[in-house]
């Protein structure tokens, strides 16, 4: 398991609703944890990893030692946005890039852990702002595109680069086509929701 850069057709892949949690999800969600830690980030969504799950991983303070602040939000939905706020933003599939993005500054969030149990959760500030860009993730919606039109011209040079590299990657066979990444992702979603036979 790896995070994927951008311009990879995970990124840009609307997540299937998780529909078992077992031994594999719990291993996917620890991976998640792990990467993220190691990228020095605070958040981290499956299709960033091009596992096509609604599921996300934050832990507000970026410190694997704070585990008691980690929280796993499986299937979630935004029932509740308040109040408006202007804040810096970067994205581990997109490094080096931040931009400022105006986000909510007040949510209430209903998701399941990995227990399967549902629970609701108000946030603000950081953790508020955390939440909303994972869900925009699994959406297939990145910080990118809900930045002032500026700081799109500012950002295009960057985001050429990241696109050229990409494709240099792929022309040497390092990556697959992107006809072939979105067919694995098709079977992956399809083999990850599927029941599981008795």
């Amino acid at each position: 398991m790896q995070i994927v850069p951008y311009p990879h057709p995970s990124l840009r892949w609307k997540s299937s609703d998780v529909t078992r949690i077992d031994a594999e999800l719990r291993s996917i969600v620890k991976s998640m944890f792990d990467l993220m830690y190691e990228a020095k980030g605070i958040g981290l969504a499956a299709n960033q990893v091009a596992l096509p799950l609604r599921l996300f991983v934050m832990n507000p303070t970026g410190d694997p030692a704070e585990s008691d602040l980690e929280l796993v939000f499986i299937n979630p939905e935004i029932t509740s946005r308040k109040g408006s706020a202007l804040g810096e933003e970067g994205c581990l599939s997109l490094p080096d890039l931040y931009a400022d993005v105006r986000r909510a500054e007040k949510i209430v969030v209903e998701a399941y852990d990995l227990e399967g149990q549902g629970f609701e959760i108000s946030l603000d500030d950081l953790p508020a702002r955390v939440v909303q860009h994972e869900l925009d993730h699994v959406d297939g919606v990145l910080f990118i595109d809900r930045v002032s039109e500026s700081a799109q011209r500012a950002m295009a040079p960057k985001l050429a680069d990241f696109d050229a590299e990409f494709r240099r990657e792929q022309s040497a066979g390092h990556i697959a086509s992107d006809d072939q990444l979105r067919a694995e992702l098709q079977a992956e979603a399809i083999r990850l929701t599927q029941e599981p036979q008795p």
